[in-house]
């Protein structure tokens, strides 16, 4: 009796945990239009984790970059570029011998059109449209996922998260430190997550907010219990970094902190949730010094947002559901 052969999808998205949220909507669409076909991302390891919770992709295969890529499974049916623009992560998806690939207009390769890649829009924009150019429709609204079904700890915590990928993003530790400090003289139970890396910049911001240490939760979560923790959150303070991105998926009130790059971007929706805080100025992202626009926002100017945000959000209307929308 002949066996019928799945048809595979691969999609690289060889980033971070920011850039797979925004991606969402675009693997939803993946997911409705090859829906009997087997997704698999391409995407560094610890994002495993908020596979079950997004519902839309079959597999993971590790990949930390396009540089390093290397398919060695049988050739999927489709490739789609998830990852950007340039040459590598075009020529790694062609590597794996897909019979079509799905990817932004690059000179270097004109036979596989796409369109052009346009650098004013929003993330999740950009790969909505770039899979509507090839008949896959999309929603970009729909970026929330699942809960975990473990409630994980601290529920109803304030998160500040002082990190971020670059330098740039970073607001100083002692301006994280009032918010939070402001957070926990109303009553507030405020704990402070980052990587292992950011585990002294944690430390330093409990020490100026007179925090208990056990308020550290820096490089002792790891994706799936970060995301458990933000999922059952009052509100997550942060700067433009992948925990925003988390606060996002699950509908969980954040404020979030933007410099160099605007939040017409990077930013959340528009919904009373969130709020984005930018000074208007554009800098260098990859500078080694927080950015001037960032540094324009004082700790008064993030506590009165967080103080509008929680008032809004005790609003049952805006009570948050845990399906995916």
């Amino acid at each position: 009796m002949a066996v019928t052969r799945r048809h595979t999808v691969l999609v690289l998205r060889a980033l971070g945990l920011g850039d797979l949220l925004t991606a969402v909507p675009a693997l939803r669409g993946l997911r409705e239009t090859f829906a009997d076909s087997r997704i698999v991302l391409a995407a560094p390891s610890p994002l495993s984790a908020l596979l079950p919770l997004m519902r839309t992709v079959d597999s993971l295969y590790p990949a930390s970059g396009p540089g390093g890529f290397r398919w060695n499974h049988p050739a999927p049916d489709v490739a789609v570029n998830l990852h950007g623009s340039g040459p590598e992560s075009i020529e790694a998806l062609r590597d794996s011998g897909a019979r079509h690939v799905m990817t932004h207009a690059h000179p270097d390769f004109p036979g596989l059109g796409g369109p052009a890649w346009d650098e004013d829009q929003h993330e999740v924009w950009r790969w909505c449209r770039l899979l509507g150019h090839f008949g896959v429709p999309t929603d970009p609204q729909r970026r929330r996922v699942e809960r975990p079904e473990h409630d994980g700890s601290h529920p109803g915590a304030v998160i500040v998260h002082p990190g971020a990928s670059h330098v740039a993003r970073q607001w100083p530790p002692e301006r994280f430190a009032r918010v939070a400090r402001r957070l926990a003289e109303r009553g507030h139970e405020v704990v402070i997550t980052g990587s292992s890396g950011e585990r002294e910049l944690a430390d330093r911001v409990a020490v100026y907010a007179k925090l208990p240490r056990t308020s550290v939760l820096a490089g002792r979560t790891g994706m799936g219990e970060l995301a458990a923790l933000v999922s059952r959150a009052r509100l997550v303070v942060c700067a433009d970094t992948g925990i925003a991105h988390v606060a996002t998926a699950f509908g969980t009130p954040s404020v979030v902190l933007f410099g160099p790059v605007a939040p017409s971007h990077w930013g959340p929706p528009d919904d009373p949730r969130h709020v984005a805080l930018w000074s208007g100025t554009l800098g260098d992202t990859f500078a080694d010094r927080p950015d001037p626009g960032l540094l324009r926002l004082s700790s008064e100017d993030v506590i009165e947002a967080v103080d509008e945000v929680l008032d809004r959000t005790e609003d049952p209307a805006l009570s948050r559901s845990g399906g995916v929308r």
